[in-house]
């Protein structure tokens, strides 16, 4: 099964549904698990992971869109084919990202977190063992890290699911 790629933050919050994620009851072990499904769905419309048209990427920080809240952001970065009229010459890459983005309440032990936000990079595994290999490897790095592995432990106070042009 394969999913438009204009669709696809409504397939997330799907996902995040089934797993018992919402607004007020989110752990993000099941965030993670929701993520990891959602990103074995095969995506209509973009180019293909071998030309970095499907990839992932955390990032974590205090940012103004979050409200200036400590912040945790699972996205996938679609690399969407745009064609002027007929004429396959005339392609123009569009990159959107669909992201969970999960806040917290400030907390004493991520007060650094002003100073060191960040991101694992981009991963463009592709679909199937690869990127299970990719998104495990990437949750070992957040476990590896302090700062990381407390807001993980922690509950989120607001989450929010969505579809945006990056960059």
């Amino acid at each position: 099964m394969s999913i438009p790629w204009r669709f696809s933050a409504e397939v997330f919050e799907q996902i995040l549904d089934r797993h018992g994620v919402a607004a007020g009851a989110c752990t993000m072990e099941a965030a993670w698990a929701a993520f990891a499904e959602f990103m074995q769905i095969p995506v209509e419309g973009i180019e293909s992971p071998e030309d970095d048209g499907d990839g992932f990427i955390v990032e974590w920080g205090v940012w103004e869109w979050s409200g200036n809240r400590p912040a945790l952001s699972l996205g996938r970065l679609l690399a969407v084919n745009e064609y002027s009229g007929l004429d396959a010459s005339y392609r123009h890459l569009q990159y959107w990202k669909v992201e969970f983005q999960a806040c917290f309440a400030e907390d004493s032990a991520w007060a650094d977190l002003h100073l060191r936000g960040g991101d694992s990079s981009y991963d463009h595994a592709a679909i199937g063992e690869p990127r299970a290999d990719a998104l495990t490897a990437t949750r070992r790095s957040i476990d590896q890290d302090p700062l990381l592995s407390a807001m993980w432990q922690s509950h989120p106070i607001d989450i929010e699911v969505t579809l945006d042009r990056a960059g």
